[in-house]
This record gives C-alpha cells, sequence and structure tokens, in this order.
C-alpha cells in the first residue's frame, strides 16, 4: 500500500504520532516517479535537490505548532503554466524553454505558507490550448489506466501524475474544461473554481475572462482542503472576489436529502456515448436513493457554447500571447536579419501549431470589419449561456451531467482533425463561459476506462458541490479504483 493511498487527514495525523516523516512522503513521491514516469510522461521538471532539503527541515518541525496546517509536509505536484521561483516555467512551449520566473504564483506562494512541498512541473498542452496534452513541446503524456490512450488536457500531467500515485494530489488550470476533462479521463477528482475564488496572479494567461486555477485529487475530501488552502481575495489579482471563503470541510456532512438536481437534455443527447449515458443515469439513481430529486431541464443556448469559447478564447489568446516576441525574455529565433523578421522568425518557430491556429483566428476575429460579426456576437451569446445558468439555479440546486460524450481517445486518433477535438470540451466549456464552478469525479468504467460525472454549482457554492460529490463518493468504490502500472 502506497502512502498516498491515505487521505490527507490520516497523513497528517501519522506525521504527528511521527508514524511517517515528511522527508518519507517526499521519498515516496520521487521513488514513484521514477519506476513511472517514463511511461506517463507527467512531470517536465522536477525541483529534488530543493523537496529534499526542505523535507528535512519540516521533519525538525514535526510535534511543533509549525505542523498543524493539513498540508504540512504533502508533496504536490505544479501544472506548468502556473509560475514557480527559480524553477522553470515553460507553459509545455518552446518560446519559453529557458525561463525561470523570479516570483511565485499567489497560490504557490500560499501553498508554501501552508509548509506543502513542491515535487516538480507537470507538462500540459502548450499554453493550456488542447484537451488531450498531444500539444506539448516536450513530450507525449499518457493515461495511467491505457497507456495507448491520452490523459486529456490541458491539465493532461496534473491528473495523470494523481492517477499514477506519482503525488497526492496537484494544481491545474481550466479554461474550457482543462481540470475536469482529464481528471474525468485519469479517474481522479478535478474542481473547476468559480470565476474570481482562486487569484489568477502567476498562472500565464491563455484566456484572462475564463482560466481558473483548481485542485486535483484523488477523492473529494482532499480537493475541499486544497481548494480551502488556495482561495481568497488578492490585491494583486484585480478579477479575485472580495467574497468570504467557508469552511467547505463543513460542507462535507453526507446529508442531500430534499436537494433539487437539474439535468440538462442537451448533456445527455447527440454525440454522447450510450455507456456514459447510462452512467450518468445510474449515478443519479444513487442520489436518488440518499434523499435527492431530479428533473430534466433545458439549456437553450449551449449548443452555441463551442463556437463562442473557441472565439472569445482565441481573441483573448491573441492579446495575450503579443507578449511573447523574443525582444525580453524566452526565445529568440537565430535567423533574423533585423527586427520584424526577429519576431516572424521567433514566434515561427517558437510556437506549436495548436498555438498559431488560435492567435490566427483571434486575430481575425478582432479585425477591423469582423469584430462586431465575431468577438462582440460571441460576447453577447455568451451572455444568454450564462443566463440559462441563472435560471436554472432559481429552481435547483445543482446541475449534473457528463463531464466528457466519450471515455479517452486512442494518443494520436484525432491530432489531424482539430474541430473534432474541439468538441470534446463541450460539455465543460459551458461552465466557464458562465463563471460558475463545476467538479468531476469517478462514475464508472468503460473498456477500462474512467467515465466522469460533473456536478455544476451556483456562483460561489462550491459547498453544495462538495455536499453532493461526497455523498456520492461515500457510496460508491469508483474512487477507490487504481489503475495498474
Amino acid at each position: 500500500m502506497s502512502l498516498f493511498d491515505h487521505k490527507m487527514k490520516d497523513l497528517h495525523t501519522m506525521l504527528h504520532n511521527k508514524e511517517v516523516k515528511v522527508s518519507e512522503l517526499v521519498n515516496e513521491s520521487y521513488k514513484r516517479i521514477a519506476k513511472v514516469d517514463d511511461k506517463v510522461g507527467a512531470f517536465l521538471s522536477l525541483d529534488e535537490e530543493k523537496a529534499r532539503s526542505y523535507a528535512a527541515e519540516l521533519d525538525e518541525a514535526l510535534g511543533t505548532d509549525a505542523s498543524r496546517g493539513l498540508l504540512f509536509g504533502m508533496p504536490i505536484g505544479v501544472k506548468d503554466n502556473i509560475v514557480t521561483k527559480d524553477l522553470r516555467t515553460t507553459c509545455s512551449s518552446r518560446i519559453l524553454e529557458n525561463f525561470d520566473p523570479i516570483y511565485d504564483a499567489t497560490v504557490v506562494h500560499k501553498l508554501r505558507d501552508a509548509q506543502s512541498v513542491t515535487i516538480g512541473k507537470l507538462n500540459m498542452d502548450e499554453f493550456a490550448m488542447g484537451s488531450s496534452t498531444e500539444n506539448s513541446a516536450y513530450k507525449e503524456t499518457k493515461n495511467p489506466w491505457n497507456l495507448d490512450y491520452v490523459p486529456g488536457g490541458s491539465s493532461g500531467g496534473s491528473a495523470a501524475a494523481v492517477a499514477a500515485g506519482e503525488v497526492p494530489f496537484t494544481l491545474g488550470s481550466d479554461t474550457g474544461g482543462s481540470i475536469r476533462q482529464p481528471a474525468a479521463y485519469c479517474g481522479v477528482v478535478g474542481l473547476k473554481p468559480t470565476y474570481g475564488r482562486v487569484s489568477r496572479f502567476g498562472l500565464v494567461a491563455f484566456a484572462s475572462s475564463l482560466d481558473q486555477i483548481g485542485p486535483v485529487t484523488r477523492n473529494v475530501e482532499d480537493n475541499a482542503y486544497l481548494l480551502q488552502a488556495i482561495s481568497g481575495v488578492d490585491p494583486m489579482d484585480g478579477t479575485s472576489a472580495p467574497v468570504d471563503v467557508p469552511d467547505f470541510l463543513s460542507a462535507l456532512t453526507g446529508d442531500i436529502k430534499g436537494l433539487k438536481i437539474a439535468v440538462p437534455k442537451e448533456y445527455l443527447g447527440e454525440g454522447v456515448d450510450e455507456n456514459v449515458k447510462q452512467s450518468v443515469l445510474d449515478s443519479l439513481k444513487v442520489l436518488e436513493a440518499q434523499g435527492a430529486m431530479w428533473e430534466e431541464v433545458s439549456l437553450p443556448h449551449s449548443k452555441y457554447a463551442l463556437a463562442t469559447y473557441y472565439l472569445l478564447s482565441s481573441s483573448e489568446a491573441s492579446a495575450n500571447l503579443s507578449r511573447f516576441d523574443g525582444v525580453r525574455y524566452g526565445f529568440r529565433s537565430d535567423n533574423a536579419d533585423n527586427l520584424i523578421d526577429m519576431y516572424k522568425q521567433t514566434r515561427a518557430e517558437g510556437f506549436g501549431n495548436e498555438v498559431k491556429r488560435r492567435i490566427m483566428l483571434g486575430t481575425f476575429a478582432l479585425s477591423s470589419g469582423y469584430y462586431d460579426a465575431y468577438y462582440k456576437k460571441a460576447q453577447q451569446v455568451r451572455t444568454l449561456i450564462k443566463q440559462d445558468f441563472e435560471k436554472i439555479f432559481e429552481n435547483y440546486d445543482v446541475i449534473i451531467g457528463p463531464t466528457t460524450p466519450t471515455p479517452a481517445f486512442k494518443i494520436g486518433e484525432k491530432t489531424d482533425d482539430p474541430l473534432t477535438m474541439y468538441a470534446n470540451d463541450i460539455l465543460t466549456i459551458p461552465v466557464n463561459l458562465a463563471g460558475v464552478p463545476g467538479i468531476s469525479l469517478p462514475c464508472g468504467f468503460q473498456d477500462g476506462l474512467p467515465l466522469g460525472l460533473q456536478i455544476i454549482g451556483k456562483h460561489f457554492d462550491e459547498s453544495t458541490i462538495y455536499r453532493v460529490a461526497h455523498v456520492f463518493e461515500q457510496v460508491t468504490d469508483y474512487h477507490t479504483k487504481k489503475p495498474t502500472l
């Protein structure tokens, strides 16, 4: 049995009772990485020397006041678009291949304050643009349940590392489903918080009005605690919301009697695999047996979500990525004869195909003569999608459906068909457009691959999401299953 099979609170108790040391937890992580990561490919870089040194320091503090927080001494992996001081942050792009940040992202700073131990940085789709982690400039991450399949994306490294038992939990980022979709494919728990719940300071921007950092864990309880640690208003991020952070753990009451669940007919319609539909319906029966009730509803504008998302996210990306020009930091082409040529060559050589595709789409949507027809119209539709959610939440506590329309697909199966690849996020994208929170947790298997149940909540009501997810987890055993590597 791995130490990481224990919940965070159990490991915390073991540390306090001196049954285990922080250095043993860190050693367990690096030992597992050495054993399986050549197959899985979750980590891009490791911070082994500093992590072991810090673990030794924390061992000295065991039993003192410094060891009271549940995150004390816990190993954690961080997605490679979240900046870490003196630890390379590349966004899985060649254009940032030598970028060593001089500061920590707010979430990393909070984790350091909580005295967790950063193990290393995790692979992802370049600049978080992708649904399979096949767009990394450095390596291919594989699904621990079947190495011929993708782990999802863009936080594929974050989900695969947890599923493979390399670390007990990780941080990812979610712009259109990039935490929840890989969590579903890898059979772990991943939450996209309400927009503004967690600071984005230090998250390398893809689409600023959609991006959110969130936790990936093996169980709901650990997920709730990790969100607790990273949440809160931040003066460094003007979009972080000045709202109170509740005690998410206190929401795990085990009681959902009288809870009202909405099930959008669009989420179980055309394009959703029959086994995926059945797993959701079976999950609803489980929740019914615990005292909840559900009804079918409609989110009529969700059919426009995919087009709306790719217009808005690509437009924001074209603005955000303009800073990568070869002048101030990062990769610079050696083949340029003048300044304009240097800009062109740096971006041509530094960015991958998917990033270039989205920059061009976004630049077109923002260009003179097309702005009103595309970008402005997409913003108007986004408002309609948000209003759909608000209307449903007037009468229901949560919305439930599948996280993805199918299980994970084979590596290379969809790389030549961008539109089919984009459709993998069709059930997660509306959540980002509306800014509401959503979680994915395991709810079944198909041909040995995990399936994910998505629970969506009201703005800043992660507590209710956690309460429902925790009840489901307590009466099922999907979260206890582990891949064999």
